[in-house]
C-alpha cells in the first residue's frame, strides 16, 4: 500500500495511491492522516473520489514531522571518501522539518556555498510514539513505512562549521518522495513473495522481498540520468534496529518523524555551473526528480 499528500481546492489531504492500468492513481481520499493510525492505516476511514493521475496530482511531502533525524556516515565507503572514521555508535543530527521539499520542487542553492552534494538516502517514516526502547526491542511496530529522502548539503559550510546545521538545514535541502509505503503491507507480500519463491522467481516477488531494510534494499541516485551512487542497506554499520532504539534513548520519535538512515558512496558536487536533477530510488519503492537552481536569497 502506497499514500501520498497532495493539495485538492486548495486544501491538504492524504489519499491512496494505486496501480490503474498500468498508472499510479490516487484513488481514495484517507479521512485522517496516517501517522494517526497507530501503524494500521487500511483500517483508516476513506471516502472515494475522482481519481487523479499522481503525475498530474499537486504533490506535497508525504510526512510533516515533527522533527527529521538523520544518520551519518552509516556505510564504510561513505566515510572514507570523506576522509572521516568509522563512528563507534550512530553519528545522529538534524534536519529542521522546514527544509521539506514537495516532489519534483527545486532545491535552492544558497549564496554561501561554493559546493553543494546531493546524499540519497532511505528514509523511515515513525508509526507510533517511541521512547526509550530496550535492547531487544522489535522496532518493526514503530515503523509506518519507507520512503526517499535527499540529504542535500553544502559541503564546504559543513567542513567550515564544524557541526551541521546550517549545511543541512537550508530551505528546500531535504527533498522527499511523493509517496510512503507501507511497512506492513510489505511485510506481508515478503511473506507472500518468500512462499513463491519455492515455486517461481519473478520480477515481483523478488522486488516485494527487496523491500526490507534488514533483508537489504538498494539505494541508487541519479543525475541526469546518471547513476551517481549505488549502495545497499545490508551494507549499513548500525542497523535500522539499533538506529531506531539508539534514537528512542535520546528523544521522543512521535508519528510522523521522519528518520534518514545515511547515504552510501559517490555524493558528488553539485556546482553553481551545473544544472541537474537528482533522482533518488530504494528499490522500487520511489524515484523522484528534483531540479536544482542557485537561490538569489542571502544567508547569515
Amino acid at each position: 500500500m502506497k499514500y501520498c499528500r497532495f493539495h485538492l481546492n486548495g486544501s491538504a489531504h492524504y489519499g491512496l495511491v494505486e496501480p490503474v492500468a498500468g498508472n499510479d492513481e490516487i484513488t481514495r481520499l484517507l479521512l485522517q492522516p496516517p501517522q494517526s493510525s497507530d501503524g494500521d492505516v487500511e483500517g483508516l476511514p476513506s471516502r472515494r473520489m475522482d481519481h487523479i493521475p499522481l503525475a498530474q496530482a499537486s504533490l506535497l511531502p508525504p510526512v510533516e514531522p515533527s522533527k527529521i533525524v538523520c544518520i551519518g556516515r552509516n556505510y564504510r565507503e561513505h566515510a572514507a571518501e570523506l576522509g572521516h572514521d568509522v563512528p563507534l555508535e550512530p553519528l545522529i543530527f538534524l534536519k529542521p522539518p522546514s527544509s521539506l521539499l514537495p516532489p519534483g520542487a527545486t532545491i535552492l542553492r544558497p549564496k554561501v556555498s561554493e559546493r553543494t552534494d546531493y546524499e540519497g538516502e532511505l528514509g523511515v517514516v515513525i508509526a507510533r510514539r517511541c521512547r526509550q526502547l530496550a535492547e531487544g526491542d522489535d522496532v518493526r511496530p514503530y515503523i509506518l513505512g519507507y520512503t526517499c529522502v535527499n540529504d542535500f548539503t553544502a559541503r564546504d559550510l559543513q567542513n567550515k562549521d564544524g557541526q551541521w546545521t546550517r549545511a543541512k538545514g537550508f530551505d528546500t535541502f531535504c527533498p522527499s518522495d511523493p509517496w510512503s509505503l507501507m511497512a506492513r503491507v510489505m511485510m506481508a507480500r515478503m511473506m507472500t513473495a518468500r512462499i513463491l519463491m519455492a515455486q517461481a522467481t519473478t520480477a515481483s516477488t523478488l522486488m516485494a522481498v527487496n523491500i526490507d531494510p534488514w533483508a537489504g534494499v538498494s539505494v541508487e541516485t541519479r543525475v541526469n540520468g546518471e547513476v551517481k551512487q549505488s549502495g545497499n542497506t545490508r551494507d549499513f554499520i548500525f542497523p535500522l534496529d539499533v538506529i531506531i532504539r539508539y534514537i528512542s534513548q535520546i528523544m521522543t520519535l512521535e508519528p510522523g518523524d521522519l528518520i534518514s538512515t545515511g547515504t552510501p558512496k559517490g555524493v558528488g558536487l553539485s556546482s553553481r555551473a551545473m544544472s541537474s536533477k537528482f533522482r533518488s530510488q530504494a528499490s522500487a519503492c520511489c524515484a523522484t526528480p528534483w531540479p536544482i537552481e542557485h537561490s538569489t536569497e542571502g544567508s547569515p
